[in-house]
């Protein structure tokens, strides 16, 4: 007891803990309630404590796993948080919790019947669509809770969503974006520092480059970038290499994300001019952001890509929220 209480002094003493956590360490037994009096000076109030203790329960325990997807190696590809809940937060707290993860989309799924209710965040706000977190969402629910099942229907904003594992790849069914060409302007231009030779508007933006390394060596500046159409803004060329059909990137600073490391959602946009551009009917696309990945795109459902990609648990975690 007797280093304990050097230990709670000496942190006391030096501002690393505060009156309160002294406190608690009376709870915890760590010291005496006269110990209290001597390190902080104050008549030790046992109904504060009481209420501490009774305050302390109030918390409830939620699962959150990071999965890390359109890759199969971790610290790669795109990161999202799951949180599969038992009923619906709130708008309010699922916000806090995605700005709290500080990753580009945290997702809350909740069983309902066979299907799965899967809400999307950003840290600037809710998204009706997410590829990497549909996916993630996808990985942890069908390898930790429905082991038996090989595919998964999400209710999202954006409709149903169809997730299907075929071995260690999962296969997601997203909505095309349709899209016209519109003319190529000078903030384009001055947003990614080097002019596109082609732009379309879709749902969202998407701007086409001479080649590879214009995408790969791009700094875009987060301010212009702000004044362009659309909340996600892809960069996409054709691949320098035969292995890959083409390359992209994404930003999305209208979400408080200045660049995603892999868009699943962009290829709802991409992979239709590229299906169109190259004719084919199955395409691999190199994702060139700092993290890296792959994506495989197929052409065969009338109104829909298939976005195809593996994922890899980073991590399974509890936090606690209030109740």
């Amino acid at each position: 007891m007797a280093n304990k209480y050097a230990m709670v002094k000496c942190y006391f003493e030096h501002g690393l803990w505060s009156p309160n956590q002294v406190l608690d360490a009376v709870s915890k037994g760590m010291i005496t309630s006269d110990e209290y009096r001597a390190i902080t000076g104050k008549d030790f109030d046992e109904e504060t404590l009481l209420k501490k203790n009774i305050d302390a329960k109030k918390y409830r325990k939620l699962k959150q796993y990071i999965v890390h997807t359109f890759t199969d190696r971790i610290f790669s590809g795109n990161p999202a948080a799951v949180c599969v809940v038992q009923e619906e937060l709130s708008d309010e707290l699922m916000q806090k919790i995605t700005i709290e993860t500080r990753l580009t989309n945290t997702c809350f799924a909740v069983k309902k019947g066979e299907h799965y209710s899967l809400r999307l965040f950003t840290p600037g706000g809710e998204t009706d669509i997410c590829g990497h977190a549909t996916l993630a969402a996808a990985h942890v629910v069908l390898n930790l809770y429905e082991k038996k099942r090989d595919s998964i229907d999400f209710d999202t904003l954006s409709g149903v969503i169809n997730v299907v594992k075929n071995d260690n790849v999962y296969e997601i069914a997203l909505p095309v974006y349709g899209f016209e060409r519109i003319p190529v302007t000078d903030l384009m231009e001055e947003a990614f520092g080097v002019r596109p030779i082609e732009a379309y508007w879709g749902k969202d933006m998407l701007c086409v480059f001479e080649n590879e390394q214009a995408i790969a060596k791009m700094k875009p500046k987060v301010k212009k970038m702000m004044q362009l159409d659309g909340t996600f803004i892809n960069v996409t060329a054709k691949a320098d290499s035969d292995k890959y059909d083409f390359v992209s990137r994404c930003f999305a600073p209208k979400f408080k994300v200045a660049e995603d490391p892999i868009s699943g959602a962009s290829y709802c946009l991409m992979a239709p001019y590229w299906f169109e551009k190259l004719g084919k009917n199955v395409l691999a696309a190199k994702h060139v952001s700092k993290r890296g990945g792959l994506v495989y795109c197929k052409n065969v459902t009338p109104g829909y890509v298939t976005v195809c990609g593996k994922a890899v648990l980073y991590s399974d975690a509890d936090i606690y929220i209030d109740m």
